[in-house]
């Protein structure tokens, strides 16, 4: 394992007194007087500046061994993950970040490893997360994890009425730290890790816990803890459901709504083939071709005009050819059997259901205005419109806090 500084083994050592000293739950921090230390109190608030040490990357079983009994005994647990979904296909989770009172841990899925351990002890306790909904997903898909509660902050924050929610907002708001940006759109499946792709990754959980506190207080004071409460319960509940694929609108770009049925076919092997070439090179789809050319191209094929002039000249010889054979399979395809033109298939309200559903706009827009809230979070347009359809069975989607806000 590598070892850290003496000074930041100090200030460590200070950090979990720090902790032991305040509430058994977690801690406060301390945001008025800085230290002066070359490192920061990570539980003080601050960026963490740890520019000539770096944590540990839990990359082998060893290391794992040492971390879980700190994991399996942690009060509170703060996660986070990184994927590659910009420079890979399918993307895979490329890190995952841990935050406990013992300080934060960056966990590597691509390691050599089992995780199986680290999610059985996140499993049966409740989770801070931040935006988890991406997040859950990931972990769903990829690791057959599901949490059985979480406390998300931005869900707190917009239930608090707060419309600029992201992370580094809410850090420098509530705590008084400023984050930088950092390599958002970095490959995370990169090893090793830069020092700045470090500090980052540890900054999306390092803050969650004295945060969470309060956006918690502050929930409680409302009286909006229980909406919190059941909308992440919904939240791992939809997030841990398979999205269905119809494999007869996946294909479908932006801006083929205006292509004709010929020059659908053309589109549909067009994508089909981009597809292969995606997986097999391990790029995401629109490395290959971007979706409006697969569009323009689609629709000059259909109309003999020229496609050459359209086709990026960096496309290889291997590419132009796969191409051009989708092209000639989707000109090929038979009339009879080309993709039909999507109409929106809209039911018409009468004029009850009409006065209903204005009725359902008014009265959610001025519950939201006295709560301070977003109206959506109370009820999109599409859900007030199922509602003035047919209240009895829509409403029983709704969360409890939503149909007492809308009855």
């Amino acid at each position: 394992m590598i070892e850290r500084s003496a000074a930041y083994n100090q200030e460590a050592a200070r950090a979990r007194d720090f902790s032991v000293a305040t509430s058994g739950s977690g801690f406060e921090p301390e945001l008025s007087t800085p230290t002066q230390d070359p490192f920061r109190n990570p539980f003080r608030g601050g960026p963490l500046r740890l520019s000539k040490y770096i944590f540990p990357v839990v990359d082998n079983e060893q290391k794992l061994q040492e971390f879980l009994p700190t994991l399996r005994n942690a009060c509170w647990v703060a996660v986070d993950t990184e994927a590659d979904s910009l420079h890979a296909y399918p993307e895979k989770v490329c890190l995952i970040q841990i935050s406990t009172v013992g300080g934060d841990r960056l966990i590597d899925p691509l390691a050599e490893m089992v995780l199986d351990p680290v999610l059985d002890a996140l499993a049966g306790r409740e989770l801070l997360m931040h935006g988890a909904d991406y997040d859950l997903r990931l972990l769903r898909k990829h690791h057959e994890f599901v949490p059985s509660a979480i406390f998300d902050t931005m869900l707190a924050a917009r239930l608090l009425g707060l419309r600029q929610f992201s992370l580094s907002h809410l850090v420098e708001t509530f705590l008084g730290a400023k984050l930088e940006k950092g390599p958002q759109k970095a490959n995370w499946a990169l090893r090793p890790l830069t020092e700045r792709m470090e500090r980052y990754a540890r900054n999306d959980t390092h803050y969650l816990k004295p945060l969470a506190d309060h956006l918690k207080r502050d929930l409680e004071t409302k009286g909006r803890l229980e909406w919190h409460r059941e909308s992440c319960a919904r939240l791992i509940t939809d997030s841990a459901q398979p999205r269905a694929i119809d494999l007869d609108s996946v294909w479908r770009l932006r801006g083929s709504h205006l292509l004709g049925r010929p020059a659908l076919a053309v589109l549909r092997e067009l994508w089909q083939w981009r597809e292969t070439e995606a997986v097999a090179s391990n790029r995401p789809p629109f490395f290959i071709l971007p979706h409006d050319l697969l569009v323009a191209i689609a629709a000059a094929a259909a109309t003999a005009r020229p496609v050459d002039p359209l086709v990026p000249k960096h496309l290889s010889d291997r590419r132009r050819s796969g191409l051009a054979q989708a092209i000639a399979r989707g000109l090929g395809v038979a009339p009879e059997d080309h993709p039909g033109i999507l109409r929106s298939i809209g039911r018409k309200p009468s004029e009850v259901q009409r006065k209903r559903f204005m009725e359902l706009q008014k009265h959610r827009d001025a519950r939201a205005e006295e709560l301070g809230i977003d109206p959506t979070l109370i009820a999109s347009r599409s859900t007030l419109s199922d509602l003035a359809h047919n209240w009895a069975v829509h409403s029983l989607d709704l969360m409890n806090w939503q149909q007492q806000l809308l009855a």
